[in-house]
């Protein structure tokens, strides 16, 4: 198998004297050669290699050219990785801008929203249930039904304002789904206010409960990827 350069045939380091390289020539030429019995099988390509390599690196002014002709090879190429590396930094950075920016402007918006549709909801029914059929007491959690429906509405538009990066998948999509549970659950716990069947306002608190679930997994994978 041929070598990648004139040193490596020569058997050489690249720190080698000329007279270092004369010597190696001699050997290798000696050894090689189809007429010495040290190598009954010589390999007429090497042989050429090794004269091939003898041809520049025995030639003081030849050597210097090829040398130069190396690092010149090595320079460009640990440019090439420089710029390689360059480039992944600049995309990893820019992935790093969008995630953080995503997160203020989508995220944690959302989560603000998502906590004032939740948390109110086991006090509302709480105080309603002391009495259902006071006017009053139902007004009030209209009210609160009514102020999440505006919340939400503002979710859905935060998280339609931007795509999500792509190492934020998982968070927007449990985002995504404890939207629709939100919005399920308000039209249910709604057709209670209206026919006063607790099993509508059942149903509500569970579809709250699993958004609730939700958005504490949609808070674990964020907490994976920061």
């Amino acid at each position: 198998m041929a070598t990648s350069n004139h040193y490596q045939t020569l058997e050489l380091p690249e720190s080698a004297s000329q007279a270092d390289i004369k010597r190696a020539y001699h050997r290798l030429a000696k050894q090689h050669h189809p007429d010495s019995r040290a190598d009954e099988n010589s390999d007429h390509e090497h042989i050429a290699r090794i004269n091939a390599a003898y041809e520049i690196l025995g030639d003081p002014a030849a050597r210097r050219r090829y040398d130069a002709q190396r690092d010149g090879g090595r320079a460009q190429r640990a440019s090439d990785i420089s710029a390689q590396y360059q480039q992944r930094r600049r995309a990893n950075k820019k992935a790093d801008d969008s995630l953080t920016h995503w997160i203020r402007s989508v995220y944690n918006p959302i989560d603000r929203l998502i906590s004032k549709i939740i948390s109110p909801l086991k006090a509302e029914v709480r105080s309603l249930s002391a009495d259902p059929f006071d006017d009053e007491l139902m007004e009030v959690f209209q009210d609160y039904l009514e102020n999440c429906r505006e919340s939400l509405e503002k979710a859905k538009q935060k998280f339609k304002s931007m795509p999500n990066p792509s190492q934020a998948a998982k968070v927007a999509a449990n985002l995504y789904y404890c939207l629709n549970q939100l919005e399920d659950g308000i039209e249910e716990i709604e057709r209670f206010t209206y026919t006063y069947d607790d099993s509508y306002l059942h149903t509500g608190q569970e579809l709250f409960r699993i958004a609730k679930q939700l958005r504490h997994e949609a808070k674990a994978d964020m907490k994976a990827i920061l």
